[in-house]
């Protein structure tokens, strides 16, 4: 499949869909393209000025994307993010279909390596982070629905929102407004799709004297899935109250959603030929399922202190629960260090950013500085049983995983811009300090104790610059230094058999540039950009054997490309094309899969993990690419079996990838 290439089919055709826009006397829909100011302020990871978020796009030293919300939702059923953000270059979100997975999201190559959820990858809603400190993210709690904007940054740029930031999506709700307004949204497809949501906003007190504002919206979807054992639901609210005072404004936002999803599982290749409709017999046996329930709530306040100085303050804190029954078979469940077939996990995250803010007008340009701290914690509890009683499967058996994991933050930041019409100038800098431990409660004879720590941190520097050459055509480049630390699932076993975290594991650090063209006309706006990543100590799988997975670091990778985007609009028209081309290379070999003492358990070298940057993006599955052709790791019931015994190295090699991305490319204005 080529790099970007993405497909929108909701469970089959889509049967029937339709809006609904509901008005008493006086309320009326309101829809805006252009923006007088930025909204976002103390909300913001990181500050990015240019005025409106559409000048952002316009005026910023790197490629900034923005999906307006009334694009996101145009035509779409509103269940998924990978709906609405195809026309976005270098940006992959793949919809597999199975709720009990989370899209898979990769930028330029990052996240492409997440068999599940999305690493790499940032993500905010209202400026508090669906990510958490480790790097694991999810995206099932995205309002679209009121969603204002989609923000997306990629390229050195990103790596001023700290470590794992290989990219940033960033949604944004809408601010109620007068008059007030109620909108409800139905969708109807095959194998039982529905969708109902609704939004009500507005504000309170008079034109004069306006009070608070309001955007409140509430939806519920479900399906019986296009295989067996995929039927899924979720049910999602989000509530968002702003006030201006006198030099600010406060912002108090709340979120909650709860889901449940049967999981089909995948299927091996003679399966899919078969029949691709059928769901493996492991899945049904087991009753494979996931059900996920979180709530979150965040607190925004900005003053300005006169003079151009200003300071804003964001908190935020939250609860997820998870609870996932596998299809692990009881045999891979017989180690003493395997943690079973079942997941339970219960998790309290929370965190802030405070930043004191600079902005002052000169005749000659603007100047804007920032200087901050921000930090996230999440403590865990996660426990593990085994996925069967007796002869009885996909019941909650007996523990064999019980521990306490905490991940925590630390960031200090700055950044400053200077900005003219022609010219803007910015230079970053963030030091990221990560720190893992965990606790380990669960030790038996065979499984001694797993408890450790590991730390990270390094610098990220960002420079770039724009410059206009003529009105309609200005050039940009920049460059920048990040990093990636491993998951806490990551970073939890030792290939060697030794207790506690691995701290053989290192963060992979890389060095990320890019410069390009972007021009607007009158018949809409394009642009084009060259970029190239340079990674060392990138992660990978070593082993996955007796229910454990281990990972190492690969060496180094290199990854360039070219991406092309427009927004073109002819009458009531408007078409959004997007073109990527990426080629990834590993430039050192390495081992994985290595021989275990676990029986069955030889996988050779060369099989793993494909290329930074590939995995899923680029369609090729693990352990099938380069000088390890035909040399293929099946990963079954948490042990990997190799097609050769023994140890091989992995030399280094490539796959190039390109393909147009099609996404939202037309669409048609009401008359």
């Amino acid at each position: 499949m080529p790099f970007g290439r993405r497909t929108s089919h909701a469970f089959g055709a889509l049967g029937a869909a339709a809006g609904l826009v509901l008005a008493v006397p006086g309320w009326a829909q309101t829809a805006t393209s252009e923006r007088d100011g930025d909204t976002a302020g103390a909300l913001a990871p990181v500050v990015i000025t240019g005025g409106s978020a559409w000048q952002q796009r316009w005026l910023a030293p790197g490629s900034v994307e923005v999906v307006d919300g009334e694009e996101l939702r145009a035509g779409q059923l509103q269940i998924n993010l990978s709906e609405g953000l195809g026309r976005v270059p270098g940006l992959v979100v793949r919809n597999r279909q199975n709720y009990a997975q989370d899209l898979q999201i990769s930028m330029r190559g990052y996240g492409a390596r997440a068999p599940f959820g999305v690493r790499g990858v940032r993500l905010y809603v209202d400026g508090i982070p669906a990510s958490a400190p480790d790097g694991q993210g999810q995206a099932a709690n995205f309002p679209i629905g009121s969603a204002d904007r989609i923000e997306v940054i990629r390229g050195p740029f990103s790596a001023l929102y700290g470590a794992s930031a290989g990219g940033v999506i960033a949604l944004y709700t809408l601010d109620g407004q007068r008059p007030t307004e109620w909108r409800t949204g139905v969708a109807a497809g095959s194998n039982g799709l529905w969708r109902f949501s609704t939004q009500l906003s507005g504000q309170t007190g008079s034109a004069e004297q306006p009070g608070w504002s309001y955007t409140l919206d509430a939806g519920k979807f479900a399906t019986d899935g296009e295989r067996p054992q995929s039927a899924a639901s979720r049910s999602t609210g989000n509530l968002k109250l702003s006030r201006a005072h006198d030099g600010g404004r406060t912002v108090l936002v709340l979120n909650r959603q709860s889901s449940q999803a049967l999981d089909p599982l995948g299927l091996t290749r003679a399966e899919f030929d078969a029949d691709p409709g059928q769901t493996t017999a492991a899945a049904t046996q087991f009753n494979t399922r996931k059900s996920v329930s979180q709530t979150q709530v965040g607190l925004a306040w900005e003053q300005a202190l006169g003079q151009g100085h200003r300071i804003e303050l964001m908190g935020y804190g939250g609860q997820r629960a998870v609870r996932q029954f596998q299809a692990i078979p009881t045999g891979a469940q017989i180690p003493a260090g395997s943690a079973g077939g079942v997941i339970d996990l219960d998790r309290d995250y929370w965190g802030w950013n405070a930043r004191w803010r600079l902005d002052r007008s000169y005749d000659s340009g603007r100047l804007t500085v920032a200087a901050g701290i921000a930090s996230d914690r999440q403590t865990e509890d996660r426990l593990g049983y085994e996925n069967f009683i007796g002869a009885a499967l996909g019941v909650q058996g007996r523990l064999r995983r019980d521990e306490t994991n905490r991940a925590s933050t630390f960031d200090p930041y700055v950044q400053a811009e200077w900005r003219t019409p022609a010219t803007t100038f910015l230079a970053g800098l963030r030091h990221s300090r990560v720190r893992f431990t965990s606790a380990d409660r669960y030790i038996v004879a065979g499984n001694p104790n797993d408890s450790g720590a590991a730390d990270y941190d390094g610098f990220s520097p960002v420079l770039g610059i724009r410059r206009e050459i003529t009105p309609q055509l200005q050039a940009f480049a920049s460059v920048g230094r990040g990093f990636e630390t491993p998951t806490l699932n990551e970073v939890a076993y030792r290939a060697s058999g030794l207790t506690g975290l691995n701290p053989s594991l290192n963060a992979s650090r890389s060095l990320s540039a890019e410069t390009g063209l972007r021009g607007r006309q009158a018949w809409g706006s394009w642009s084009a950009t060259l970029f190239e990543t340079r990674t060392k100590d990138e992660i990978v799988v070593l082993s996955n054997t007796g229910g454990r997975s281990t990972f190492q670091n690969a060496g180094r990778t290199r990854r360039q490309g070219f991406e092309l985007a427009g927004v073109m609009q002819w009458g009531k028209f408007t078409v959004t094309p997007a073109y990527t081309w990426m080629d990834a290379t590993y430039r050192d070999g390495f081992l994985t899969c290595v021989r275990s003492a676990v029986r069955g358990a030889e996988c050779a070298g060369g099989g793993g993990q494909p290329p930074a940057g590939l995995g899923e993006a680029a369609g090729v599955s693990a352990g099938g690419v380069g000088a390890g052709v035909g040399q293929q790791c099946v990963h079954a019931g948490g042990v990997a079996h190799g097609a050769h015994g023994g140890e091989r190295p992995q030399h280094g090699f490539h796959v190039r990838e390109h393909g147009v991305q099609p996404g939202g490319a037309v669409r048609a204005e009401p008359g």
